[in-house]
């Protein structure tokens, strides 16, 4: 049934917003819409404009038989900017304190908005590499995983300290934890990661990257590829086994001390680590 261009252009902007990174032809609009496709590349030129201008993100048509359009969910510098100004300020309430150097993280990311946000930041910064597949460990790092898989368009892993029988066969790998002196184990079904996978790692909160060096390590026994880490949140006062340039963090923890209840949290290394010019 032919549509209005008002139907068309909320039906179309649903459409591209569930599918990003999706390269869709002209030829399925205007058989979708039952419209001429120079109506629908009129219309896709609106889309674009108010994308960019809202800061959604960038909608490319590429020409040609084989063409078409696709859309890049990405978020602008100005916007990440003000998001860790704001929510910096909900990280240093004090009861977030918990023993050992960790803080209570729960609550922000049970928040849909905050983690659309997250996921849109994380997003960005490898929107112009190639990824896989985004890997977590269970349990906190899941829905920050979700969301950047959601905004990459391709599937997320979960690693676990404890195999399920519903994994199947799996492989291990034993790691020294960053924050203690204990050994402990990982492991993930052999079913989850392709040979040659290019994987990106994110995670909640890291304390001395025990963790994610772990992850890299069963990344290894894959032989799969570590593209990199993100993490919401990391504690800069204990001794990480990684650069700057291989870990991301959103927020750092600068000082901690859960016995004078003193907590400074400052913007991460994410700003300068992303490249924002596609965006901008």
């Amino acid at each position: 049934m032919k549509t209005r261009r008002s139907e068309r252009l909320i039906d179309m902007t649903r459409y591209l917003l569930e599918r990003p990174h999706t390269l869709i032809s002209l030829a399925f609009f205007a058989d979708r819409y039952e419209s001429a496709k120079s109506s629908i590349s009129e219309d896709l030129g609106i889309l674009r404009r108010t994308f960019m201008i809202r800061g959604i993100g960038v909608l490319e048509t590429l020409p040609g038989a084989g063409g078409g359009v696709i859309f890049t969910p990405g978020i602008s510098k100005k916007e990440a900017t003000e998001f860790v100004e704001s929510t910096s300020k909900r990280l240093v309430e004090l009861n977030r304190i918990l023993p050992g150097g960790y803080l209570y993280l729960t609550d922000l990311l049970a928040d849909p908005e905050l983690l659309r946000t997250v996921g849109r930041m994380i997003a960005t910064q490898y929107s112009q590499s190639s990824i896989d597949v985004v890997m977590t460990v269970a349990t906190k790092g899941i829905p920050i995983a979700q969301s950047v898989a959601n905004f990459l368009n391709i599937p997320f892993v979960i690693v676990r300290r404890d195999s399920k029988i519903t994994e199947g066969s799996t492989i291990s790998v034993n790691y020294a934890s960053g924050s203690s002196d204990r050994v402990e184990k990982m492991e993930l079904s052999k079913r989850s990661l392709d040979e040659g996978s290019r994987v990106l790692v994110v995670d909640d909160f890291m304390k001395g990257g025990g963790t994610i060096n772990g992850l890299r390590s069963l990344i290894s026994e894959f032989n799969a590829i570590f593209v990199g880490a993100t993490v919401f949140a990391e504690n800069i006062n204990m001794h990480s086994q990684f650069s700057d340039a291989e870990i991301t963090s959103i927020f750092k923890v600068t000082k901690i001390d859960t016995q004078n209840k003193i907590l400074n949290v400052e913007p991460g290394n994410y700003l300068a680590n992303t490249d924002f010019s596609y965006f901008e």
